[in-house]
């Protein structure tokens, strides 16, 4: 009850001060604070026109059941409730709107934002929200401030506040006209003309309805302009009706509920620059003296760090270099000593071999020419008495087959022969630091003679493909068939049954100008993480079986010294691919190979 009484007292004396602009004829737009009245009972039969734009949400727009929606509308329907008239809304286009005030078919417009240069033709109310201007440009553009505008393209929604704007500030724009917001941001979205101004709220709405992802508004908005109601000057009447409906809006508290439901919450708490000033001071000084302190004891603890870890630094990199040093020297160490063991194995093994084998390869031809001489003399036998024993078997069968088992013990001789050449070629030390002219597949070929029974036992799928026209390289063949053979027996080694394969082959890549022995299998394979330790000494998969880590260590000296390198593709139980690069003869040919 009491705050009925408040509300007419506030009623009658706004009635009271809007008596004095009626009066004396004032034309200028009422502002927040004043304060108009007028009598619900006395035009409780007349139905006022009111006009707006049908497509500027969320403050006027017209809904999905056709019918009027939006902030101000349901504003306007308030102030006509607590004022006691009746409205009846109208929202078309907006530029038929202002002609429509123009002729009288509109009494008074909902939502006109306030601009100077309309004061010749319209009276505004105070407003009841505000506008914030936006220039909206396409992602990426140049345009970042108003004055950016100047011989531009810019689209404006026709008879708008911009349009009346542009025109009165800026006449060297080329405007184009849209009849509604919408079509003015989908015209830019569509790549035509350069910017468009357009409010920032319904901008927004109606770029995520429409779905425009390549435009977007300039951060910084170009001015606030007051957004009210606004008739044809001189109808001061009408207007001051609905600045008191307003007031009374306000005061009762329905203003804000409206306000809220559509534009969220009405912040009417307002902190000075001098507060915000005031009470930052009494923070900030003391955190500027704190982070000022906690920065001179940083520098001066940096910098004591800096020169620890200096000292730390210069002690670790010469103890490491002190560790790698010795297991170099280690590493040669048990290589020579392991060379020289096999050196001595194998000479014993030679000697042994080669006296019988030279004796078999001695007699083989005087028996080859015995059995020449004596087939004439047995054939004649043979035709007079018939077949006959010789050997066990059947003279009509070992007439063709003595030569044939002549022929295989002679070639069974020979490689005997050629097996124990390539062992005492690959024992033999070789200090000479010279490098000659070396056929890679003779390396190849021989590395796999030389592992031949190792190869069998290990699969029954092995593969050479040797390229023809290969160009030779510049190095020492008995050190590059200990790469080969250390390779081989990784991949036999990798192996987990007889059915897994092995290939090695042999390419020339005309680009780099290398030669490449690649050595693949389809054995267990080795864990990525684990590749980069592949060639560091003593690392090894293979500890239980006797491995001790130098095969491919040793391997990764000889490839460097050669110029070359060693590279390794794998992943766990999908093989591996062992490959080693060598410079083509012609490249790098001055290196000397250092033990």
């Amino acid at each position: 009850m009491v705050k009925i009484i408040h509300i007419q007292i506030v009623s009658l004396l706004v009635f009271l001060l809007a008596i004095v602009p009626a009066v004396s004829g004032d034309t200028s737009p009422p502002d927040s604070t004043t304060a108009i009245a007028v009598s619900p009972e006395s035009s409780a039969a007349q139905v006022i026109v009111v006009g707006g734009d049908r497509a500027y949400p969320p403050y006027e727009f017209i809904g999905e059941d056709g019918q009027p929606s939006g902030y101000i509308v349901d504003l306007t329907k308030a102030i006509a409730e607590v004022m006691g008239f009746k409205v009846e809304i109208r929202l078309g286009d907006w530029s038929d709107m202002r002609r429509n005030l123009q002729q009288g078919k509109v009494d008074i417009l909902e939502g006109v934002a306030y601009l100077e240069q309309r004061l010749d033709e319209l009276d505004f109310s105070q407003p009841h929200s505000t506008l914030y201007q936006s220039m909206w440009v396409r992602t990426g553009s140049p345009i970042k401030r108003l004055k950016d505008l100047h011989g531009k393209e810019v689209i404006v929604m026709r008879a708008s506040v911009m349009y009346d704007f542009m025109q009165a500030k800026m006449p060297d724009v080329q405007l184009f006209t849209t009849n509604t917001l919408a079509d003015a941001l989908k015209l830019l979205a569509s790549g035509q003309h350069d910017c468009a101004l357009v409010a920032k709220l319904p901008g927004e709405y109606f770029r995520h309805e429409l779905r425009l992802r390549n435009i977007q508004p300039i951060a910084k908005a170009l001015f606030e302009q007051p957004y009210g109601y606004a008739v044809s000057k001189g109808n001061l009447a009408l207007l001051n009706r609905f600045s008191n409906g307003l007031v009374v809006l306000k005061e009762s508290g329905r203003y804000k509920k409206i306000h809220h439901k559509w534009l969220g919450i009405l912040d009417t708490r307002h902190v000075s620059w001098h507060q915000i000033v005031k009470y930052s001071a009494l923070v900030v000084i003391p955190l500027l003296l704190v982070l000022a302190g906690t920065v001179l004891w940083s520098r001066t603890l940096k910098r004591k760090v800096d020169e620890r870890t200096a000292q730390l630094s210069q002690e670790v990199t010469e103890r490491k270099k002190a560790v790698e040093e010795l297991q170099l020297r280690q590493k040669q160490l048990l290589q020579a000593d392991k060379m020289t063991s096999l050196g001595i194995l194998v000479s014993g093994v030679a000697h042994e071999i080669n006296n019988p084998n030279g004796l078999i390869t001695l007699n083989l031809p005087l028996i080859s020419k015995a059995w020449q001489d004596a087939q004439p003399i047995l054939d004649q036998h043979y035709q007079r008495y018939g077949d006959f024993k010789l050997g066990w078997l059947n003279y009509s069968r070992m007439c063709d087959e003595i030569p044939q088992l002549l022929t295989e013990m002679q070639t069974c001789s020979s490689s005997i022969k050629s097996i124990v050449d390539d062992l005492k070629d690959f024992t033999r030390r070789d200090d000479s630091s010279i490098m000659t002219s070396v056929k890679v597949n003779d390396v190849v070929e021989i590395a796999i003679r030389l592992l031949d029974n190792q190869i069998k036992k290990s699969t029954q799928f092995f593969h050479c493909r040797l390229a023809t026209s290969l160009p030779n390289v510049h190095g020492r063949s008995q050190r590059l068939e200990q790469v080969v053979i250390n390779l081989l027996l990784n991949a036999c080694q990798a192996l987990e049954n007889r059915e897994q394969e092995i290939c090695i082959t042999t390419a020339f890549d005309n680009d780099s100008g290398e030669v490449a022995i690649e050595v693949w299998d389809s054995g267990r394979g080795i864990a990525n993480e684990k590749l980069e330790f592949l060639m560091d000494p003593f690392f090894t998969t293979k500890r239980e079986e006797g491995g001790t880590g130098l095969g491919l260590s040793v391997s990764a000296g000889i490839a460097e010294s050669h110029g070359g390198r060693l590279e390794f593709a794998s992943s766990l139980g999908c093989g591996m691919v062992a490959t080693l690069y060598l410079p083509a003869e012609g490249k790098d040919n001055d290196q000397k190979f250092t033990s």
